[in-house]
């Protein structure tokens, strides 16, 4: 069986070690400020992102182009490996489609996954993949473990300031036009298909609310695993949407609170927490 080598976008949340360890690729999306062009991770970082939204930039994104995915596959395919390049959801960006074309182009065999997701949720598909290749899986054992995954997976953000999500166009018409007329903190929930906003409130209390919701959800499906994904967020602030999150049951959940990509800070804005968990068992259907 050929080796499965895995490549992702750098919208995803890994550590380093988890980069190392199984060998993963990232190809980079593209970050312009102020007309000028940065590479995700190469010429700018996630710190220096934070810096020049406190500056009061407001950055754009691009997906890769699609020649740099097909470069990208054509080499990792010179040895005869398979190749499994898993996105973010392409309700967030063209990027699944421009990868789709790149494996059309390609001359390695390359499989491409929508993950319906992104960051840690992203991750948590990644991480799947690279230990079931690591193991001997097919190809088709592996996207049945990343759907699994996705049925588990809830993706929220705390949205602290609406500038940048709404300069973006990621919510719809009608949300922007109900947003603008007051300072709103919004819930962004992302399902498979959509954005959605799930509860707006006028402080953060609405946040540890709807946090509270969640925590009483999973009182019958454990959380396995929470990202506290954040654009600079105090530890103080983060320990306690942890704590608001979590039920007794969950309480040794893998945790991990990093800052998230520059790609997803520009659409978020500041002080924004993506709650992201990876449940012990299916989630409700209207949680996807």
């Amino acid at each position: 069986m050929a080796k499965i080598k895995i490549v992702t976008d750098s919208s995803v949340q890994l550590t380093p070690a988890e980069i190392e360890k199984y060998n993963i690729t990232i190809v980079p999306l593209t970050v312009e400020i102020n007309g000028e062009n940065f590479i995700d991770g190469e010429t700018i970082t996630r710190e220096e992102l934070v810096e020049e939204l406190k500056r009061g930039n407001k950055p754009k994104t691009s997906q890769p182009p699609v020649g740099l995915f097909v470069d990208t596959f054509d080499r990792l395919g010179e040895d005869g490996s398979e190749i499994i390049a898993i996105t973010l959801s392409d309700v967030l960006s063209g990027t699944y489609q421009t990868a789709v074309s790149a494996a059309e182009m390609s001359k390695s065999r390359v499989t491409v996954i929508n993950s319906k997701s992104t960051d840690r949720g992203e991750a948590f598909q990644v991480l799947a993949a690279a230990r079931d290749a690591e193991a001997g899986k097919s190809i088709e054992e592996i996207k049945k473990h990343c759907e699994d995954i996705l049925e588990r997976t809830t993706v929220d953000v705390l949205v602290d300031d609406l500038d940048n999500i709404l300069s973006g166009g990621r919510l719809g018409k009608m949300a922007s036009m109900l947003t603008k007329l007051i300072n709103l903190k919004v819930v962004v929930r992302l399902r498979e298909d959509k954005l959605d906003i799930a509860k707006k409130g006028r402080s953060r209390k609405v946040f540890f609310k709807y946090c509270d919701e969640l925590k009483k959800l999973h009182e019958d499906n454990p959380i396995q695993e929470l990202s506290l994904s954040n654009v600079a967020c105090d530890e103080d602030y983060l320990e306690r949407v942890k704590d608001a999150v979590l039920p007794e049951n969950s309480k040794d959940a893998k945790y991990i609170a990093r800052l998230t990509s520059p790609i997803i800070m520009t659409h978020t804005g500041l002080n924004a927490i993506g709650v992201i968990t990876l449940a012990e068992k299916k989630e409700p259907e209207e949680f996807r």
